[in-house]
């Protein structure tokens, strides 16, 4: 799989993510910044991510590392500030 094609699928889940995924064909890195990840503790916000993917985790994404943030909470980071 192709980490921009992964990318084009989370995306197309969330209705204005920010997505950044990077890998080496089998294991990824993902950073999703979404609006629906409010009030939703980190599994849920994994489950999401992964309902964007369907049948392809554990498939041809063997390995997927999630950073799942809020845009706040994204904002937060950038400037430096820990996420707690």
């Amino acid at each position: 799989m192709d980490p921009v094609e992964i990318g084009k699928l989370i995306e197309a889940g969330f209705d204005n993510a920010t997505v950044k995924v990077i890998g080496d064909g089998s294991h990824f890195e993902a950073l999703v910044v979404a609006s629906e990840f409010e009030g939703k503790r980190s599994i849920a916000r994994h489950q999401l991510v992964y309902k964007s993917l369907g049948e392809l985790v554990g498939n041809e994404i063997h390995a997927l590392s999630i950073r799942a943030l809020t845009p706040e909470e994204w904002q937060e980071a950038q400037a430096g500030n820990p996420l707690g």
